[in-house]
């Protein structure tokens, strides 16, 4: 059996016990952009449930044009106004830079992508930058808060990034 087998069994449980549909509109006004790592369950660690927020992922917690792209989405069309960002310890975008990675791409694959991965060094500072960019953003304008964490895959803590 895959993994994709295995994990559509999960699903035919999880349809067994549906309580039904929730809101399309998160009922907090919270969007999360979050790391997409596997050790991060962005629900669990912030108490969400189905309907309360958009929980948005990519390499790293980025806010890279799609992100805000989506985050535009989710207040204009749907009601958000405050902004989560969570990063963490550990992560794999501080294991490269972007000149090594788009190197081993051109190496493996022959050809040089045009985006940047967005490495970073330092968790903290990219936070930082995180929450410049979404302030910084003309589409954003229903944001009421944006405030960015690290979680702290170690001990499960969320700490603020001011």
């Amino acid at each position: 059996m895959s993994a994709t087998d295995e994990l559509l069994a999960n699903n035919e449980r999880f349809a067994r016990a549906f309580p039904g549909p929730v809101s399309g509109r998160p009922s907090l006004g919270v969007a999360v952009v979050a790391c997409m790592d596997a050790r991060m369950d962005v629900y669990a660690l912030l108490g969400l449930t189905p309907g309360q927020a958009h929980v948005l992922r990519n390499a790293g917690g980025e806010v890279t044009e799609d992100m805000i792209r989506s985050l535009t989405i989710s207040q204009h069309e749907l009601g958000t106004t405050e902004i989560i960002l969570i990063h963490h310890t550990q992560c794999g975008m501080q294991t490269f830079t972007n000149s090594e990675f788009k190197a081993k791409l051109e190496a493996e694959t022959g050809r040089k992508p045009r985006w940047s991965s967005l490495a970073f060094t330092d968790l903290d500072a990219d936070v930082r930058k995180a929450i410049a960019r979404v302030k910084a953003s003309p589409f954003l304008t229903c944001t009421r808060t944006v405030r960015g964490f690290v979680f702290e895959v170690e001990t499960g803590s969320l700490h603020e990034v001011r």
